[in-house]
């Protein structure tokens, strides 16, 4: 079973203020060789694989690049990187009980597993502890300016490069941004009748401030999402709550538990919020509700881009393709390959998004995103932007006629990624990049059985068996072939109820 996960500091150097107009030619190192200037934004698990992928490569070595990273907190791991609820919005969604909701095996970095006989779904501290080791590991730190947000990004014309203000106004100039701040900080607020009196009044949070189920101890609440989140926290406050409404578009109603557990269709309307009176898309309704939970997702947001590089705003219908690059907060477009604007404003090679794809293995994903991403950096021509114009137009087209000329549920559904999509979109750019490693028939099948392995696995944990299951699991000589099979086989012994002997 060959896998890529089988394979194999310096300083970020200076990095001058703007003054006046910049030649358009890339400075120059001790060598007199032209420097490319590299700025990826945020230090979370995708920006780390891009300053990883950077050191990696060759250019990096022989001093022809310099990269840095910007982060806004005070440590790395974004989203994994815990903090109260007391900012709006928080500056994470995680709440104390988060664990992985894929295997660590298959959403590895793929350069560095997790330590031997780690939980297959590990919890947030393991998952952040697992960063640290990572940038420490390939000595990232020194890449890295924490607390130094980026305030904006702005094509300079004149010098042909990215001015990029970040705190104290201070101006710095890079060839190639990489765009890896992630995604799940700005909550999506549903446009729902009635929602906004609620609100008012209250009544109404969003799971990105959620983070232990006491809090709800006593109420009867709604919790509104299918999502993973939306999952969590409904089986986690049942316990505590005096009832728990669960809020899933399209769900078949049922009442569980003696009614102390009700899952409901959509709602499509919030009536009298004293009364907590709100309407189910069958027609049902539910009264005394205290409160409302909505695990609703997130919005892509980009702070520091604003017109002409970047217009908030749904983009027109396709075709033609749009000449502007647009966030719809739902998906980023026009992008070729998911990661470079196809915009003639600036060079697509100058300018990369990684890290987009929904439902995907975020952290492999990064990785092969982000030497696509030198690839063209190095070499601008190797990306066909008339094939891609067509590969986006046939992308539409085919959300067209699953979704008519609904330019929300076209954009919302982008980059919402089925089982077999992210990994052919992983294969197309190992083949882009000139790898023959493609991802293999076992990993594909074992990342569709992944909901009902993590349900094994909490099985496992509520007979106190998983401690035995993974004892010397990652130890051997082929570590990713014994995580394969401990996979398959706790798959096995869930469906038989066989215990290990």
């Amino acid at each position: 079973m060959s896998h890529p996960r089988q394979m194999g500091s310096s300083s970020p150097g200076a990095w001058t203020r703007r003054g006046g107009h910049a030649q358009p030619s890339r400075a120059k190192n001790a060598n007199g060789s032209e420097e490319g200037r590299i700025c990826v934004i945020g230090a979370g698990p995708v920006g780390l694989a891009a300053v990883k992928i950077i050191k990696d490569s060759s250019e990096f070595k022989a001093g022809k690049w310099k990269v840095i990273a910007f982060e806004s907190r005070d440590s790395l791991g974004g989203i994994w990187y815990p903090a109260p609820p007391d900012a709006d919005p928080p500056l994470t969604a995680l709440y104390d009980s988060l664990t992985t909701n894929t295997p660590h095996p298959l959403m590895s970095y793929t350069s560095f597993p997790f330590p031997p006989e780690t939980p297959l779904f590990p919890s947030a501290s393991t998952v952040l502890a697992y960063l640290h080791d990572y940038a420490k590991t390939f000595e990232l730190y020194a890449h890295i300016r924490f607390n130094i947000p980026v305030l904006s990004v702005h094509w300079n014309t004149d010098s042909q490069k990215w001015d990029v203000t970040v705190s104290d106004n201070e101006v710095l100039q890079f060839d190639l941004i990489i765009v890896a701040n992630g995604h799940y900080r700005i909550p999506r607020i549903p446009s729902t009748k009635g929602l906004d009196a609620w609100r008012a009044r209250g009544k109404v949070t969003h799971s990105a401030w959620y983070r232990r189920p006491e809090d709800y101890t006593g109420p009867k609440i709604l919790v509104v999402g299918g999502g993973y989140s939306g999952l969590d926290v409904a089986s986690e406050t049942r316990p505590f709550a005096i009832e728990v409404i669960h809020s899933v578009t399209g769900v078949t109603q049922e009442d569980e538990d003696g009614e102390k557990l009700k899952k409901r269709g959509r709602v499509v309307e919030y009536l009298d919020a004293d009364e907590g009176h709100v309407v189910f898309e069958d027609g049902t309704s539910e009264s005394g509700i205290d409160h409302v939970i909505l695990a609703t997702g997130y919005q892509f947001n980009f702070p520091f881009f604003s017109e002409p590089e970047v217009l908030s705003a749904l983009p027109p219908e396709v075709p033609p393709l749009p000449p502007a690059l647009y966030n719809s907060t739902y998906h980023i477009f026009p992008l070729a390959k998911h990661l470079f604007p196809a915009v003639t404003s600036y060079p697509p090679s100058s300018l990369a998004f990684i890290g987009l794809p929904l439902r995907v293995a975020p952290l492999p994903l990064a990785e092969i995103q982000s030497q696509a991403v030198l690839k063209v950096f190095s070499n601008p021509s190797s990306l066909d932007l008339e094939r891609e114009v067509s590969a986006l137009r046939a992308r539409y087209e085919h959300f067209r006629a699953n979704k008519g000329n609904n330019k929300v549920a076209i954009a919302d559904a982008w980059f919402r990624f089925g089982f077999k999509e992210q990994f052919d979109y992983r294969d197309e750019l190992y083949e882009f990049v000139g790898t023959d490693y493609r991802v293999p028939k076992w990993e594909r099948e074992l990342y569709e059985q992944k909901d009902l392995l993590r349900e094994r696995c909490r099985e496992l944990d509520r007979r106190g068996e998983s401690e035995k299951w993974l004892r010397g699991i990652g130890t051997g000589s082929d570590a990713v072939r014994e995580w394969a099979d401990l996979m398959v086989e706790i798959l096995r012994a869930g469906s038989t109820s066989q215990k290990l002997q």
